[in-house]
């Protein structure tokens, strides 16, 4: 089954919305981006557009001065070669709905109660939910070990008691690799890297990888690879717009924790 992102993005940003009508007032959302380039731009287009759909109110503004009057802050990945990624870490553990900060990372990590889940992971938990999906017992690979897929991901995985293998875009070994596993978790940016011979019947694919090829964004994995899995995301469609979707949720839920304090 191929995953359609838009909808299950759409049915959350109207739980998010339904939640947000209930607090004294609408959500209130910051980003800041340190770099403005043609796809930043893009990605805050995007966020505002579902900001909106999830009922909260979004701003893009110019320092992080501004994060005071948040309930919300997102600071706009990548970060510059010139900015430190302390940056990052400016942003309160109350406000981070991105889990960006090394404080709320930390929660994560240590599974604390209440610790709220960076969006990727809450997008792949959200369709295995959706789908039954039981996880534990199974074998993963994840492709790629950066900060926003990779990474977090895979303790993820581990911490529902998955055997999880990481792997990156060079291992000798990775076809191999992909075989054993039930799951497959990519988001290294290799346009294709993952073709239908290098999968067994029935996996679940999480391509949360995003490139251009030939003028088109491209994921991780071929398109064909789509005939032997049980589930697998597209892209685009399929990842990308459901995290942005459970950045919105966790902005609610930081927003519920600020007005009942």
């Amino acid at each position: 089954m191929i995953i359609d992102g838009r909808e299950m993005a759409r049915e959350i940003l109207a739980r998010t919305k339904a939640r947000a009508e209930l607090l004294p007032r609408r959500p209130r959302v910051v980003a800041y981006a340190p770099s403005d380039t043609p796809a930043t731009r893009s990605y805050l287009k995007i966020k505002q557009r579902q900001g909106t759909e999830a009922g909260c109110d979004f701003s893009v503004v110019d320092t992080p001065d501004a994060f005071a009057d948040a309930d919300a802050v997102i600071i706009q990945l990548p970060l510059p070669a010139d900015v430190s990624r302390d940056l990052l870490d400016t942003i309160p553990v109350i406000k981070d709905a991105d889990v960006l900060s090394a404080a709320a990372r930390a929660l994560f990590l240590s599974e604390k109660e209440g610790a709220l889940l960076p969006p990727v992971v809450a997008a792949m938990k959200e369709i295995f939910d959706t789908h039954h999906v039981v996880v534990k017992g199974k074998q993963a690979v994840v492709v790629g070990n950066g900060f926003l897929v990779g990474a977090p991901c895979a303790t993820w995985l581990r911490q529902q008691g998955v055997r999880v293998e990481v792997a990156n875009s060079k291992t000798d070994n990775l076809k191999w690799l992909l075989l054993s596993a039930d799951i497959v978790v990519t988001g290294v940016g290799v346009p294709h890297l993952i073709k239908p011979d290098m999968l067994k019947e029935g996996v679940i694919l999480i391509d949360a990888g995003t490139a251009e090829s030939s003028g088109t964004i491209a994921g991780d994995a071929s398109p064909s690879c789509a005939a032997k899995c049980s589930l697998v995301t597209p892209v685009p469609g399929g990842v990308g717009p459901l995290a942005v979707a459970c950045l919105f949720a966790n902005a609610a839920t930081l927003a519920e924790r600020a007005m009942k304090s």
